[in-house]
């Protein structure tokens, strides 16, 4: 998942948020200089990765990308789910995903002094540009493509998968409705349980 749904899925607890989204940016026993909430985020966002990697839903929707993008299908479907879970009103109105988003920021912004240098340095963009509720557009997912593109070792662009996302835009919408609530459940259900251990 990407950056939208790592937030939400932290259920409004700020030192979860920052662990789950900030994991990625933390490698190895460097998990273990955070506070024992922040661990807990961390370790959250990796257990969600791994049930969204293993869900039917997650392994069909990838195949629409793999005859242009390989390896990196997961990394383009996270964004994919981002934009449908920015656009689900099942979850927050559009007013609602704005509020969402500016508390996250500031959530963020609270707590710099810890975050990863890497994470810190794009932070400020992720708040000026409103990456969070930008992937409720078409452009903000092209963007989005563009970036993931950019950091690839051997992709050249991401027009020809922004064109597989234009034309299988209904059935990735299905997999998406297929996959959020399990999603969700799961992630509040280990929530649950990192957080009384």
């Amino acid at each position: 998942m990407n950056y939208l749904a790592h937030a939400y899925l932290s259920f409004h607890n700020p030192d979860i948020l920052v662990g789950n989204m900030i994991s990625d940016f933390v490698k190895g026993k460097k998990q273990f200089d955070y506070p024992d909430t922040v661990q807990k985020g961390i370790r959250l966002h990796r257990a969600i990765d791994t049930f969204t990697d293993q869900h039917a839903a997650t392994k069909e929707a990838k195949q629409y990308f793999k005859p242009a993008v390989g390896a990196y299908a997961g990394a383009f479907m996270d964004v994919v789910y981002d934009h449908f879970l920015a656009l689900d009103s099942n979850e927050l109105s559009a007013t609602g995903w704005k509020g969402f988003a500016e508390e996250v920021y500031l959530q963020l912004a609270a707590q710099k002094s810890i975050l990863p240098e890497k994470f810190s340095r794009i932070l400020p963009y992720m708040t000026t540009q409103n990456w969070l509720v930008n992937y409720r557009f078409t452009t903000g997912i092209e963007n989005s493509f563009n970036g993931l593109a950019r950091r690839a070792v051997y992709l050249s662009g991401s027009a020809q998968v922004f064109a597989l996302f234009t034309e299988h835009y209904s059935a990735l919408e299905r997999h998406y409705r297929d996959f959020f609530p399990d999603v969700k459940k799961f992630a509040w259900s280990h929530l649950d349980t990192l957080l009384i251990q």
